[in-house]
């Protein structure tokens, strides 16, 4: 398939700036993957289309504040820094704004939020193809454990913002959020609130969670001219051995795994496709790449929230919207152009939708 058949316009207006006032009060789209009829609903009514013995798979990774300011040791000029991925301590892949001036042997004072000198600098030691930059960290044993206080919210580059807003920290993040390591935010799950997942369990679903530590290029748009030729970057995943066991369960008794999150399909995924349908305790990296006609093995529903053109999201939802076809992406734009004339909020900030 061509990438260029997973365009469609977007109004500016529709990407969400700032999240709800709460997390709950998003609206939803329903689509019915059988005969493609659309419901609009609140988040809160998400209680209404769940049934006991359902799972809901949850991904709980946590964003770090990854975004770092600072200035050239030697020339003063100002830098931006948003770490990717960790090599070891002390020891990151990121990227530089302005790349161009950051070149090799670069020495890198940090600021903290108010401009103020901590002592700790970031050297650039190599460069990659993608335009990265390797970068190793003097003045802490681990800046890891100097982020909270240095760092800021990796927002993404559509959301505009100089620096984070207060409401940003708490509300880029999930309320399940416990393993530390993403630079973007599964999306789908910042709507929940502790309130709703309490009524969920009150229904008789159960809930369990995996980790998938989301990096830039799950949002990179796909620039090749068609799909098959773009490569995913590699994630961090991990599933413990109650979560897989659940999850195993529903499916040998036919009940529904409903996925929260194109994060959570790709673990989960990721993982039958290695082990013969079934799920089992694991860690390692998935660079899978979903997009029609992909065969399905573990979700039977998927939550998720309203994508950018060409991306490799809305590939991955036109897949599930019919598995093993490749009808499902006319299924999805004309759910996304019903959307876009209701006034939808778009992407990370934005509001979800529920196929069934």
């Amino acid at each position: 398939m061509r990438t260029a058949d997973f365009d469609f316009v977007l109004p500016r207006e529709l990407i969400a700036q700032r999240p709800t006032p709460r997390r709950d009060e998003s609206r939803l789209l329903v689509l019915n993957r059988n005969d493609g009829r659309i419901e609009h609903r609140q988040f809160r009514d998400l209680l209404e289309f769940l049934r006991a013995g359902d799972v809901l798979v949850l991904n709980n990774s946590r964003v770090i504040p990854a975004r770092l300011r600072g200035a050239n040791a030697c020339t003063g000029g100002q830098f931006e820094i948003l770490l990717l991925e960790e090599n070891a301590t002390n020891d990151w892949w990121a990227m530089m704004r302005p790349a161009k001036r950051a070149r090799v042997g670069a020495q890198i004072a940090l600021q903290d939020p108010n401009g103020n000198l901590p002592g700790i600098s970031a050297n650039v030691v190599e460069t990659n193809n993608e335009g990265d930059r390797r970068l190793k960290f003097s003045g802490t044993p681990d800046i890891r454990n100097r982020l909270e206080r240095l760092g800021e919210t990796p927002l993404p580059p559509y959301i505009h913002r100089d620096h984070e807003l207060p409401e940003d920290r708490e509300r880029y993040q999930t309320v399940f959020a416990r393993s530390n390591g993403s630079v973007a935010a599964p999306t789908a799950g910042l709507h929940f609130t502790p309130e709703l997942l309490e009524q969920i369990h009150g229904r008789g679903v159960q809930v369990c969670f995996v980790t998938l530590h989301i990096g830039l290029g799950t949002f990179l748009p796909v620039k090749t001219e068609t799909i098959a030729a773009h490569k995913m970057h590699e994630e961090r995943f991990e599933i413990g051995r109650d979560a897989a066991r659940i999850v195993n369960e529903a499916k040998s008794s036919g009940r529904r795994v409903i996925a929260v999150g194109t994060t959570t399909v790709r673990v989960l995924e990721s993982i039958a496709a290695l082990n013969r349908g079934k799920i089992v305790e694991n860690a390692g990296k998935t660079g899978i790449f979903i997009n029609p006609p992909f065969r399905f093995q573990m979700a039977d529903a998927l939550l998720t929230n309203f994508h950018l053109p060409r991306s490799t999201l809305l590939m991955l939802v036109s897949a599930f919207a019919a598995p093993g076809e490749i009808r499902g992406r006319e299924m999805i734009l004309a759910a996304y152009a019903e959307a876009i004339r209701k006034h939808y909020r778009f992407y990370s900030y934005g509001d979800a939708m529920l196929l069934l």
